[in-house]
């Protein structure tokens, strides 16, 4: 072996150990990336609830970039197949899974109990634990909005509802939009359609349709995640409230506008406490303080004089001079439910079973 041929093989080997080090530093730092999940109960890209968390995630990712490393599993059904998830997660790493919707609940209890080390986060729930939190905030302040601009679209005072399941949040929701649009058209009628789906195109359309054609409406809200309703409505030339994000290019003509969310600083805050070590258990209720809740862009369909209008009941609800839930306020019955002056405690709404006047269906589903 001559000189050069020498200290040209030990220079290979250099470079080789060079290449090996660095391959393992990127690995390093790699398996050194902070793991968080998420859970969805319907696909990533939704246009609606899902889709608005995921925007969420996403903002986490840009935000921290390679120190953390982000996930999530949709489609996921409530019920046993969540906790199975949740095992997958952990098993994979993830130091904190966010579950967003409410169904997840008790799995997410069972989680907490069995992974003491892992932080875990429930959309729309109200149970916690010393690893277990839980988030959501006043859509219905934003809905109640999205109603005033439903109730200055109808003609014949009847608004159609589309609805998945009887619980106490879309209970509320129901009731805040309602009374929205009899802000707007006193007495207004809102009736409902229960799909018993978060996520259903299919029943979702059938509903829009049947409250056009059958019940009446000449305008169609929604508190379910996909735009279906919006797009028979836009075939049926009809206006439309959507949820959960701005949905306008489904149904250009017939869009009004929607109560959305804007989860990313939230999750991001969230993200950032634990890595720090500074997280902490609690209950989290966005507003439109905090900018957690707000409205989609307008549709051409929403007057000057509308918009107007719900700018200052916006401003009064953000200084607390206005409370959609502020008696008096009768129920589907007639009886008297909040009493003049009365406003309802937060505790109370969380729990709400009955419609306001106005509304026709059950508030069982």
């Amino acid at each position: 072996m001559t000189r050069r041929t020498g200290v040209l093989a030990l220079m290979l080997a250099v470079a080789a150990t060079l290449s090996a080090l660095t391959a393992a530093t990127a690995g390093a730092r790699q398996s050194a990336a902070y793991k968080v999940a998420w859970i969805y109960v319907g696909p990533h890209n939704d246009h609606g609830w899902s889709q608005a968390h995921d925007a969420g995630r996403l903002y986490v990712q840009k935000q921290l970039g390679s120190k953390v490393q982000t996930t999530f599993k949709e489609l996921v059904a409530e019920g046993p197949q969540a906790g199975q998830v949740i095992d997958s997660l952990v098993r994979d790493g993830n130091k904190m899974i966010f579950a967003t919707s409410f169904g997840y609940q008790d799995a997410m209890v069972a989680a907490a109990k069995k992974y003491p080390d892992v932080k875990f986060e429930q959309a729309t729930g109200y149970k916690t634990s010393k690893n277990l939190a839980e988030y959501f905030g006043a859509g219905e302040d934003a809905i109640y909005l999205s109603g005033m601009a439903a109730g200055a679209a109808t003609k014949n005072g009847v608004i159609g509802y589309v609805v998945p399941f009887a619980i106490p949040e879309v209970i509320r929701h129901a009731n805040a939009f309602a009374l929205g649009a009899q802000a707007t058209h006193p007495g207004a009628k809102i009736k409902l359609v229960w799909t018993k789906s978060w996520l259903s195109p299919d029943k979702e359309k059938k509903a829009a349709e049947s409250l056009h054609k059958s019940g009446g409406a000449d305008v169609l809200g929604q508190n379910v995640d996909s735009p279906a309703a919006g797009q028979y409505a836009e075939s049926a030339g009809i206006p439309w409230v959507g949820y959960d994000s701005d949905a306008k290019s489904f149904a250009p003509k017939s869009w009004l506008t929607a109560a959305v969310y804007d989860w990313g600083p939230y999750y991001l805050s969230r993200v950032k406490a634990d890595m720090a070590g500074t997280w902490k258990t609690g209950s989290y209720w966005g507003t439109f303080k905090d900018k957690f809740i707000d409205l989609a862009p307008y549709g051409a369909g929403v007057s000057a004089k509308t918009k107007a209008a719900i700018a200052a009941k916006r401003t009064a609800i953000t200084k607390g001079t206005f409370y959609e839930f502020q008696g008096p306020i009768y129920d589907q019955a007639g009886k008297l439910r909040v009493p003049k002056g009365k406003k309802l405690s937060l505790g109370d709404i969380l729990g709400m079973n009955w419609l306001v006047k106005g509304v026709i269906g059950s508030p069982k589903g």
